[in-house]
């Protein structure tokens, strides 16, 4: 959905954009934050785009946005102010942020305002659907902010259809105050050369073929199931790699890996560079991506531009953004995924047919047209502001 420019509209309008993830941290919706101001930034005309975040003890990691402005506020720790958000209406966000027409936060929740209009991105609604997922005291804070949230907030950016379709069957938000913006994968996300490969095989250690997991070691990206699945999988002469920091509810999980029947091939490489995803994505035989739900759906999509072949759940937003360039299991019955990585392994004529199709579906993801869209909104909104 995009919105038409809205007649006496105002230049020198001023965007205060919540940068806090981005700061706090390195993937999910801090990945989304950062490269999102980052692009928007060149968009802004005569418009001002300000960056805002709380960091009372100075040990966070800002980023440089050229042509955008900065405020940090040091009065407190941001946590203790979100605690008393949680439990009164005071202390409005622009008191700590300053003075602008309008107000973005990119991280789920909306937070008291006195001032201007407000647009909040809404990732996945995982902590309604799946709570037992979901970190405890972060399932305990959105569950008590988001109707609030999208009661108070002039609109709400959705990252995919399928994610609006929830605000409004979960959550009752009407569909006219929701718009779709997809996210975008950044522009090193693309195959890299053979030089690049072989380096990122010798720093990590992977010498042998691969199977491929990207993702944070948390419940909802069934890592258990993944691993029954390899383990079906007696024919296939390698390893599986689970690319991911440890997250939440992640010891269980790890005790899983650990008494695998082939814990020997299977490698953990904790965290990895965003340097070396291209070259990590594009050296594995295959990515498979078994989650039990997603909002929008990054690691499966940045294989896909890499030209690495992927087998896909169904669940969530995937079909929606992955589209052609996935093969899709769904359910999540064993040997049907074994089958199914199986056919992908053995078959070239199809292979070659998902590294064509799945390079093609990415390149219409772009952080540019993200930001774009994103503008709009902020323009609609402050073309109207009261």
């Amino acid at each position: 959905m995009r919105f038409p420019w809205v007649s006496g509209y105002n230049t020198g309008m001023r965007v205060v954009v919540d940068i806090q993830a981005a700061i706090a941290q390195r993937a999910g919706v801090g990945r989304y934050t950062k490269a999102l101001v980052e692009h928007l930034a060149p968009l802004a005309g005569e418009d001002e785009l300000r960056l805002f975040y709380f960091d009372f003890t100075r040990r966070g990691t800002p980023f440089p946005v050229p042509g955008a402005s900065e405020r940090v506020s040091r009065l407190c720790p941001g946590r203790v102010i979100q605690a008393v958000w949680k439990k009164a209406s005071g202390l409005p966000f622009n008191w700590f942020a300053g003075r602008a027409d309008v107000y973005h936060f990119p991280n789920f929740i909306r937070p008291p305002l006195s001032r201007g209009r407000s647009a909040v991105t809404i990732h996945d609604l995982a902590f309604i659907r799946h709570p037992d997922t979901v970190e405890t005291r972060n399932l305990a804070y959105l569950s008590s902010q988001i109707v609030q949230t999208v009661n108070r907030a002039d609109r709400i950016i959705a990252v995919s259809d399928f994610t609006a379709r929830e605000l409004v069957e979960l959550l009752h938000v009407p569909p006219e105050r929701i718009v779709t913006i997809y996210e975008g994968l950044t522009e090193n996300v693309t195959r890299p050369d053979t030089a690049a490969v072989a380096a990122m095989r010798d720093q990590l250690g992977l010498d042998r073929p691969y199977l491929l997991m990207v993702g944070t070691i948390e419940p909802r990206k069934n890592i258990p199931f993944l691993v029954n699945v390899f383990e079906a999988l007696g024919d296939f002469d390698g390893d599986l790699v689970l690319a991911g920091m440890r997250g939440w509810k992640c010891e269980p999980i790890l005790r899983w890996i650990q008494n695998s029947s082939r814990a020997a091939q299977i490698k953990r490489l904790d965290y990895v560079p965003e340097t070396l995803l291209p070259a990590l994505y594009s050296a594995a035989e295959l990515f498979v991506f078994p989650s039990l739900y997603e909002g929008f759906g990054f690691p499966p999509l940045e294989a896909m531009a890499c030209g690495t072949p992927v087998v896909s759940a169904t669940t969530g937003s995937l079909p929606e953004v992955l589209g052609e360039g996935s093969v899709f299991v769904d359910g999540f019955d064993e040997q049907a995924w074994a089958d199914a990585v199986h056919r992908v392994l053995t078959d070239s004529t199809l292979r070659a047919s998902l590294r064509e199709r799945g390079m093609t579906r990415a390149r219409q993801f772009t952080w540019n047209a993200c930001a774009e869209k994103t503008w709009e909104v902020y323009r609609e909104l402050g073309g109207r502001r009261e």
